[in-house]
Formats: C-alpha cells, sequence, structure tokens
C-alpha cells in the first residue's frame, strides 16, 4: 500500500509500505477513504519536535472496515467508521471516566501498540486499528458519502471534537460572550461549537478574511485582528465594557495563552486545547487576581463523537467547511507545503481509488 512517512524537517515522503493485517484479536483493518493533515502535524514537519528516525504520520481519518479479529463486535466488514485521533480500549478507568486520551491501554498512530507491534499512520491506504471496539465509531445508514458530508465527518476524528472540547472545558453556555484565540480548524470548529452550546456573542481572533468568512459561517459575530493588550481593549469594547465570559484558546503558544487571559473577564473561564509548542506558560498571578479557571487539554474526540455525529447526519453543524482544500495521497507533501504557509486552512487527503463525489 501507499502511506506517508516523516523522515525529518520538511522531509514527507508517500512510499511504499507493508499491507496492515489483524494481529491481534481486537484488531480491524481499515480502508481509509479520507484522511487529513493536522497543525499539530506541522510541529514535527517544521522541526519543533524532533523526527529522530523515519515513521508513519497522520491521525485523522475515515473508511471501510475490511477485516476485524475475533473479538471485535462494536464494528463489522463493510462498516463506514470514523477513527478519533487517539487509540483507546473503551474499558480501562480513564475511558469510563470520558477521558480516552488517558487509557491505560493506548497505542499511536505511526508508533506502537501495547503488545509492541507497529501501528499505521492514518496517512495512508490502510490502517490496523488496535483496540478497535473502543476506538472506532461506525456511521449509521451511510455507505458511501458524498465528499461535503465526507469533510464533516472526518472533522470529527480531531478538530471539530477538539474545539467542543475547548468550549466545554471554557464553560460556554447558553447568552454568553465568548472569545476564539486561534483561527486554525480547532479555532472554527471551537466557534462552531460555542453557537452549538448557545453563545450570544462570540468574538472570533482572525487577520485573515478566508478564515474570518468561515467564522461568520459558523456563528462568529465579530472578528478582531488585533493581539495582545490592543485585542483585549478591542474585546471590551465590543462587549460593552466587559471581557467575554469563556475564551477558547486554539493556538499552543506563550503569546496565545497570555491573549486568551488577557481578553476573560474576572470570574471567567478559559479552555485550552492548542499542542503546546515553545512553552505555553500561565499567569498565576493574573489567574489569581482575576479568579480566572484554567481547563482543557488534549481532547477526548472519542466520549463527544457520538453526539457530534448525530447532528452532522441531521445537518445541524457542517465543520467540513474547515477543509477548504482537497488533493490525493500521493500529494501530501504539497498539502503540508500548503498548511505551513497558510495557503490552506486545512486539507483532506483521498488515496487513489477513493474518489469523492
Amino acid at each position: 500500500m501507499r502511506a506517508t512517512m516523516i523522515h525529518g524537517t520538511r522531509d514527507i515522503r508517500v512510499e511504499d509500505r507493508p499491507d496492515p493485517e489483524v494481529r491481534l484479536p481486537g484488531d480491524a483493518v481499515v480502508r481509509v477513504t479520507a484522511a487529513c493533515v493536522c497543525g499539530s502535524d506541522l510541529w514535527p514537519y517544521r522541526g519543533v519536535r524532533e523526527t529522530k528516525s523515519p515513521h508513519p504520520i497522520g491521525h485523522e481519518f475515515m473508511g471501510v472496515v475490511e477485516a476485524v479479529g475475533d473479538d471485535v463486535t462494536a464494528v463489522k466488514v463493510g462498516d463506514l467508521v470514523v477513527a478519533p485521533w487517539a487509540i483507546s480500549c473503551g474499558e480501562c478507568a480513564p475511558c469510563r471516566n470520558g477521558v480516552q486520551v488517558a487509557c491505560e491501554h493506548r497505542a499511536a498512530w505511526g508508533g506502537t501498540d501495547e503488545q509492541g507491534l507497529p501501528v499505521d499512520g492514518g496517512q495512508g491506504e490502510r490502517v490496523r486499528v488496535p483496540l478497535a471496539n473502543g476506538t472506532l465509531v461506525a456511521v449509521p445508514g451511510v455507505t458511501d458519502p458524498d465528499e461535503a458530508l465526507t469533510k464533516s465527518l472526518l472533522s470529527l476524528s480531531d478538530v471539530m471534537g477538539t474545539g467542543h472540547h475547548a468550549a466545554l472545558a471554557a464553560h460556554v453556555g447558553p447568552g454568553q460572550s465568548v472569545v476564539v484565540v486561534g483561527d486554525g480548524a480547532v479555532g472554527l470548529c471551537g466557534i462552531l461549537a460555542a453557537k452549538r452550546l448557545g453563545a450570544e456573542r462570540i468574538i472570533a481572533m482572525s487577520r485573515h478574511e478566508d478564515r474570518a468568512a468561515i467564522a461568520r459561517q459558523f456563528g462568529a459575530t465579530d472578528v478582531v485582528s488585533e493581539r495582545g493588550k490592543e485585542a483585549a481593549k478591542e474585546v471590551r469594547e465590543i462587549l460593552g465594557g466587559l471581557l467575554a465570559d469563556s475564551v477558547l484558546e486554539c493556538v499552543g503558544t506563550k503569546e496565545s495563552m497570555d491573549q486568551a487571559v488577557a481578553c476573560a473577564r474576572p470570574g471567567g473561564s478559559v479552555g485550552f486545547v492548542g499542542v503546546p509548542a515553545g512553552g505555553a506558560e500561565l499567569s498565576i498571578g493574573t489567574m489569581f487576581s482575576k479568579n480566572i479557571s484554567v481547563g482543557g487539554g488534549a481532547a477526548s474526540t472519542r466520549e463527544y463523537l457520538p453526539e457530534l455525529l448525530e447532528d452532522v447526519l441531521s445537518g445541524a453543524i457542517n465543520p467540513g467547511l474547515v477543509f477548504d482544500s482537497v488533493m490525493p495521497l500521493e500529494d501530501t507533501a504539497e498539502a503540508y507545503r500548503a498548511m505551513d504557509e497558510r495557503r490552506a486552512i486545512k486539507v483532506m487527503l483521498v488515496p487513489a481509488g477513493a474518489q469523492q463525489r
């Protein structure tokens, strides 16, 4: 099969790899119909995180189940499934508590499973899925989605669930004011999540008109291009002298976290989901003096998938709009370049033979 490998800084290659097969009773093999590049994939691509040796990459995909192990009961051959970004068993204490990212038996896409067996990355033609019962979610009643629905289903593997996690961590609720720091796919999905949860005033932080346009489609009432103290000043002006009830931090830098805390009102909440890159330190003094609560972290998108899937299938939400580019799997290196250079918000990758309607 063809699959994506990262060899080092800005060195992405699509190569021939062994076809996966069921190795353990809890495995499934999925033929990938759509995958994508995540903003967090750019950290090793840029060299912010070292790639010590070549390995498969990609943690967001969907596809059709081709084979299952003897212990797999949650999905069957022929099911269309979405794979969350984190593999989880669904049975240990963290999984039962809804924190699948801390699964006691967690494996890693592009890494190894608990038995030390290699696990494929999501940016390929096929994937062996360990712990299939706890990981995969079948899409009911859908076998051949068109491109628009495929994009929205694929977003549930990571970015939509991650934006939703930020909104929940920031205690977004009906009638509230919300600021979203970050206009990437996660930040845009955070806007959609805040709207879905009933927020009344949603302020997007963006300097890019194409991203601001999607933000408005998702429910943003205002767009602020300033940064730092000037951004907080404009938020206060928009909100009639107040700061925001809730702030979603969707970047992962010290500057973005500082801005998020600055935009939160006294007694407000910050939900952070930006993968830390270079130190997203918190100002404990500011948190203390303003009584700001901060929560969030890595999103257990498996926990949110069923309810968000229902809304996607009903047409209540359309998070697939964050995919502004579609490329064949063979062009994955260009997909990374496009996102790195901010020529694309998020790129969907389609393996050969899986062209979308």
